[in-house]
């Protein structure tokens, strides 16, 4: 058994910034970090487009997992903003939340960003032809370091912290249990004990943070998830857009039943890929900061947002299965024709072949119209044509819509303003912890307990 001062279980932004903070503020302390994926330089996805085409299953999901988290292979955008990516400033206050964003910033460039662009809808024109059309461009200043930039970013974090701190790759946590000091944290094949313990697991770690919160008798709240679609179309549609904000955050109201609608993760000559989440096949999106890796196309998600009411709690079991149709129906994530959709179409490999659009994901052409509620169907195709007003050719019959895209938020668990449970010496970092969406706010999270930890607070 290894004793150490502080074990943070999850090393995605959130576990990664607690970390580096940490030995930044309290150098002394002896800290290890657990991550159930692989190390940075072993994390590779099978899928080449050619041998293997579509999602394998592997046991760990090289996509969702690892060093960096799920967002090691996004397309590294941080956004500085209180306005969307969680409700951290609602426990440490707004002032407090975006200094802390400003300073993972701050790192960020000083570990291979720099050089990368800060972009803002601050006086941007675009926020009054949208309200115009009365959509609502949502106010953020955007870091967007790219697929690439962030990757390399995050092994030089590595490189700064391997020699201070014991990392445990490939090494999932079964349990953490209250000890006499402090907490036991179990493995398959050892347990370790630790005065303070931080966990970040993110969203793929959701249904470990919910079996853990009943063990330890720690309150949680669950009852939202976000279901859409993924829209592909030609990067000249929205570069008016993309070349002055990137990022551009638009949210609607539906006329027909007063559900929001948003933009999320756009992709300016981006690539939409697969997405593993506890073994269900969902689309995402990513982009690049060097050229040569560019596309001629844009993605971006478009997600209704649903919140339930009592008696029901499962939001992402709703989520699931939802997903789970998809696969059964085409054996994975569908890609449809905007036009084929309108007139109740199945789209057809020939009918894809021939748009005047190249996929950049190998999906199975279908039909969204079986697999998504119909109150949803009828939001997001109420917001392509809002869309289409401010970046005409939204609407166009080739536009392609792969899905589903769901956004399943992790429970959200009851902590304080220090982020910390129930438990003295427990704290609930990042997407697991339900505050945070967004790798910024995860980031920031981390930062903010480690502080606390190390008495810099």
């Amino acid at each position: 058994m290894k004793n150490y001062d502080v074990i943070i279980v999850g090393a995605g932004p959130g576990g990664i910034f607690a970390a580096y903070e940490l030995m930044e503020a309290a150098p002394e302390l002896r800290v290890a970090v657990f991550e159930a994926g692989h190390a940075l330089d072993k994390r590779k996805c099978p899928i080449d487009g050619e041998k293997i085409k579509s999602c394998i299953n592997c046991k760990t999901c090289s996509i969702m997992s690892g060093f960096g988290g799920a967002g090691a292979f996004s397309d590294g955008k941080y956004n500085i903003t209180n306005n969307f990516g969680g409700t951290l400033y609602e426990y440490i206050g707004k002032k407090r939340a975006l200094e802390l964003m400003r300073y993972v910033d701050e790192i960020n460039l000083k570990y291979g960003g720099e050089g990368t662009k800060l972009y803002t809808t601050a006086g941007s024109r675009f926020k009054t032809i949208c309200i115009q059309h009365d959509l609502h461009l949502l106010d953020a200043s955007v870091r967007h370091l790219g697929t690439d930039i962030n990757f390399i970013v995050l092994e030089n974090l590595y490189a700064h912290l391997k020699d201070k701190i014991d990392f445990y790759f490939d090494t999932p946590i079964i349990s953490v249990v209250r000890a006499e000091n402090g907490y036991k944290v179990i493995s398959k094949d050892a347990e370790y004990n630790c005065t303070d313990c931080i966990i970040s697991v993110g969203r793929s770690g959701s249904k470990w943070m919910e079996t853990v919160c009943k063990e330890l008798d720690i309150s949680t709240e669950s009852t939202r998830v976000d279901i859409g679609v993924r829209v592909e179309l030609p990067a000249a549609v929205f570069a008016h857009l993309t070349d002055e904000l990137y990022e551009s955050k638009i949210a609607y109201r539906t006329e027909k039943y007063g559900d929001k609608v948003r933009t999320f993760c756009m992709n300016p000559k981006g690539a939409v890929v697969n997405e593993n989440t506890n073994g269900i096949i969902t689309v995402n999106g990513h982009s690049y900061e060097d050229p040569a890796k560019q596309t001629e196309n844009t993605n971006f998600a478009l997600l209704v947002s649903k919140h339930f009411s009592e008696p029901f709690k499962d939001s992402n079991g709703y989520g699931e299965s939802i997903a789970r149709l998809s696969n059964m129906l085409g054996g994975g994530v569908i890609v449809q024709r905007f036009g084929d959709l309108i007139r109740g179409k199945r789209s057809t490999q020939s009918r894809i072949d021939e748009a005047f659009i190249t996929p950049t994901l190998n999906a199975t052409p279908g039909d969204l119209s079986l697999v998504l509620p119909k109150r949803i169907l009828d939001g997001i195709i109420e917001m392509i044509y809002a869309l289409d007003k401010v970046a005409p050719g939204t609407a166009n019959e080739d536009t392609l819509l792969y899905g589903v895209e769901v956004k399943f938020y992790n429970m959200e668990v009851a902590v304080d303003e220090n982020l910390q449970s129930n438990h003295k010496g427990l704290y609930i970092i990042g997407d697991g912890s339900g505050i945070t969406h967004s790798l910024s706010h995860a980031s920031a999270s981390g930062v903010h307990v480690a502080r606390n930890i190390a008495g810099k607070n």
